[in-house]
């Protein structure tokens, strides 16, 4: 039976077709056609007798009152003309009167002139054999004669259509590569008034293969080795007809080694075999290996690459977070971004390898199950940082060079790829540093301390004011001692005190109580920022580095002077209750609000006592 959804489903692009094929009938429709008969009328098919070949045309005789002509181009080029007495079965186009067209044999114009198509009785006798013979679902057979709009003419007796859609399973590139061949095909659909035929290969091969499918499907087993034609290639495989049913090998399963196309091992209609790796039944889904026809390299991996031992490999493929090394076919190891250098500061493994570059590694790691190979290029060369100890121990000095700055600290490179960390807390013995772009900018030589070295954890210490004396072990004590009248400038004032600069980056505290005989309420009262007053010491603390100021006891005798505390709060100063901080006025920063509120501690600690 003819298969409607095919048909109803063809290419509509592809009209035009049946007029190509009825164009050969002329204008004759069929019900016209009469089929032999004792008159002779137009449109009827009768036997003749050739008479002689005159000029253009072949003279027969048909029975009528005067003789009828074909002309001679109805046979082809080559094709022996007939010769007088030869039996030819003719198509009666038309009948005129004796007038003598232009290059015509002279006729009597009593008899008139009766005009024959040999050709188109062949045709319309071919037809009318084909429709006693052929119906929609047989399979004919016919040479295909040439290229249409839309498909191919194919001639099994007449001309039929064969579209291009129902060429093959996969529509051909060039339809035009059939011409010439013999094919089977499967009728479609017949269309007797229009007098075309519609036919299908397609349907043909997917009905073939079905059954082919069904049977081959039934004898495939997982682990055979089956032969097979490369029918399709894409990024992810190649397609590969087994006989009837494709199945499909994966990229991934065409090469232990690594490939970025299929192309590169395969081609179409390539015959090639492979192992049936799995089989879906209900699916009708096949998986093939080709890969797994040789043993995996994998299997003594183990042995032959051990943790520690220097292999010679070569840059396959580089990602952002390290570079793939083949070892062998088959076998590929990573080499991790952090495991390039030991020093330098690598952004994208490009910087150092290319695909296709030679190199030397050092076997990290296996893990046989997953096929993973961890692999070293610094540990090819010896670590600098094991020398580092050696190189740069505790107390010797370091030229570097600032490298960055951070809100801590400042690094800085003492050699290639080592940096070493000088803290804000080791820039300076007396000034408060909030930020190390206050002593040292990017890009600065400057010479530094070791301080000390974690080898370990690959960190090295440094300090800047480590470079001269600590000025509180002898030169604050010795320059300010407690009962001296010094001057200074007012920096920061709190709600519990005023700090006052004695000198570049030493600041002493003048409590609040310290600052009048009277009760202060509010210091700014009193004093102002950066105002600069005369003030007397009352301690100093070389432990904590603090110094302890007071203005109240500049004028007073020493007779009279109150005992200071060890807590640095004067006796006779009146009780202060400690309140929240509110805003600083003037300052140096963060570390001086520390000391404040410090000292405000102890002053508080003492009253209470």
């Amino acid at each position: 039976m003819v298969n409607r959804n095919l048909v109803l489903g063809l290419d509509q692009n592809e009209g035009g077709w049946d007029d190509q094929i009825n164009s050969s009938f002329g204008d004759q429709k069929m019900e016209d056609i009469d089929w032999g008969g004792s008159n002779l009328t137009v449109n009827q098919i009768v036997e003749g007798t050739v008479v002689r070949v005159e000029g253009d045309y072949v003279i027969v005789d048909v029975g009528f009152k005067s003789e009828g002509l074909v002309n001679r181009n109805e046979w082809e080029e080559g094709e022996e003309l007939p010769k007088p007495g030869d039996k030819i079965r003719v198509l009666i186009e038309e009948v005129e009167d004796g007038s003598n067209a232009g290059g015509m044999p002279q006729m009597d114009e009593s008899k008139g002139m009766i005009m024959l198509s040999k050709r188109k009785a062949e045709k319309i006798e071919a037809w009318k054999k084909v429709m006693e013979s052929v119906h929609e679902g047989d399979v004919v057979k016919g040479t295909v004669i040439r290229k249409i709009k839309g498909g191919l003419l194919v001639d099994i007796g007449v001309n039929v259509f064969l579209p291009a859609s129902q060429v093959d399973i996969r529509r051909p590139a060039d339809i035009g590569e059939y011409i010439g061949r013999e094919i089977q095909c499967s009728v479609l659909k017949i269309d007797e008034p229009r007098r075309n035929i519609v036919v299908s290969r397609r349907y043909l091969i997917e009905k073939e293969r079905e059954t082919q499918k069904q049977e081959l499907l039934q004898q495939l087993k997982p682990g055979q080795i089956r032969k097979g034609i490369v029918k399709n290639l894409a990024d992810f495989g190649a397609f590969v007809d087994l006989g009837g049913i494709d199945g499909l090998l994966h990229i991934t399963d065409m090469s232990w080694g690594r490939i970025n196309h299929p192309q590169e091992m395969l081609s179409l209609d390539q015959e090639i075999e492979v192992i049936i790796l799995s089989v879906d039944y209900k699916k009708e889904k096949i998986a093939l290996g080709l890969k797994q026809k040789t043993a995996s390299p994998w299997e003594e991996v183990e042995a032959k690459y051990p943790p520690g031992k220097v292999v010679h490999g070569t840059v396959v493929n580089v990602m952002t977070y390290g570079a793939f090394v083949k070892l062998e076919e088959g076998v590929e190891g990573l080499v991790h971004i952090s495991e390039m250098s030991w020093t330098k500061r690598i952004n994208h493994p490009s910087e150092l390898v290319s695909p296709g570059d030679e190199i030397d590694v050092v076997v990290l790691s296996i893990n046989k199950n997953k096929q993973e190979i961890s692999l070293g290029i610094k540990q090819t060369k010896e670590n600098p940082w094991e020398a580092v100890a050696n190189k740069y121990p505790p107390g010797s000095t370091v030229v570097g060079t600032v490298r960055n700055l951070t809100n801590y600290g400042a690094f800085i490179e003492i050699q290639e790829g080592i940096d070493g960390l000088l803290h804000v807390s080791d820039m300076s013995w007396t000034r408060r540093i909030t930020h190390p772009s206050e002593m040292v900018e990017k890009g600065q030589k400057i010479e530094c301390r070791v301080l000390s070295v974690d080898q370990a954890r690959r960190r090295i210490a440094l300090g800047l004011k480590q470079m001269t004396d600590d000025p509180w072990a002898h030169d604050i004590p010795s320059k300010y001692e407690p009962g001296q009248l010094v001057k200074g400038t007012v920096t920061k004032i709190t709600n519990f005190g005023v700090f006052v600069g004695l000198e570049d980056g030493l600041e002493g505290l003048l409590h609040i109580s310290e600052l009048a005989d009277h009760k202060v309420e509010n210091p700014e009262d009193i004093v102002k920022v950066g105002e600069e007053i005369e003030v007397k010491i009352l301690r100093v603390d070389t432990e904590d580095r603090k110094i302890g100021l007071s203005r109240k006891r500049v004028e007073w005798a020493e007779d009279a002077e109150e005992p200071v505390p060890e807590d640095n709060t004067p006796t006779a100063a009146p009780i202060h209750t400690s309140t929240p901080a509110k805003d600083l006025k003037g300052g140096g920063g963060s570390a001086g609000f520390e000391q404040l509120k410090q000292d405000e501690e102890e002053k508080s600690e003492g009253e209470t006592a």
